[in-house]
Formats: C-alpha cells, structure tokens, sequence
C-alpha cells in the first residue's frame, strides 16, 4: 500500500506575519489558494529544491479566537494513497476509526492513537462514490 508524504498543516493567525516568518527560515510560497465559499487561504512553502515537502498555512478569513491557545496550530499531516477505498478499508479492517469517510472518493481523514488527524488523499482524479463510502457518516472529529 505505497504511500506518499504530502504536507504538514498549520493554522496561522495573522497570514503575513507567518509568512515573514517562514521566509525568514528559507522557505518560499509555492502555491496558494484563496477559497471563497470556505472563506481560507492556504499557503504552501517550501525551501528551495524541496519544493513537494512543504508547510501548508492555513489562514481563516474571519479569524480563529481559538489561537494561540487552543492548540489548533497544528492541523494534519497529509499523505496521498493510490486507492482511497482499499486503504480505508484496510484501515478499517485493522480497527481504525474512519473520521471522516471518503465519500466524495478523494479525502478522508482517520486519527492517530495520539489524537492526531491524518489527511488521505486520493492520486490523480477523485474516485467514483461507492458505498459504503458514500453514506457513511463523520465519527468524531478529524
């Protein structure tokens, strides 16, 4: 079941604040996406030549009063899996809770025994929906 490391994610509370501060250590903006409807932007950086490694910033356009305190900081490491469906099931199979299932057939998140969030993402085009995927609830939080 090959997997591949895709970010790690961090919430930040002022957007260019935390830029400057990561330009600081060498990384640079590699991508970003504004997202209307979710009212974010997400920020990619990455140090020079490790540019698929990098730190994903997380900006909420109405603010977070949960930060700093509340420890949402960081948010989830992300991998890509070839079957999103195989590898839920395979997780599933071996007693791990699927937080949020993968019913658009692209992402899923499942929790670590250390309560952190886990981010899978389906390679190349979302999965057909199949169930029972596609009318499995969210468990918990992810």
């Amino acid at each position: 079941m090959p997997l591949r490391y895709l970010h790690t994610m961090v919430r930040v509370k002022d957007l260019e604040e935390s830029q400057k501060f990561y330009s600081l250590l060498g990384l640079k903006e590699t991508r970003r996406m504004d997202n209307e409807k979710g009212r974010f932007t997400l920020i990619f950086m990455a140090p020079e030549g490790q540019e698929d490694c990098p730190v994903e910033l997380t900006y909420n356009w109405d603010g977070d009063d949960g930060l700093p305190s509340d420890s949402r900081h960081f948010g989830h490491l992300a991998y890509r899996v070839d079957n999103i469906y195989d590898t839920c099931q395979h997780l599933m199979d071996n007693g791990v809770t699927i937080n949020r299932p993968p019913r658009d057939g692209h992402m899923a998140f499942v929790r670590s025994p250390d309560n952190i969030s886990i981010e899978l993402l389906q390679a190349g085009d979302a999965l057909p929906p199949q169930e029972p995927w596609s009318s499995m609830e969210n468990t918990g939080h992810w």
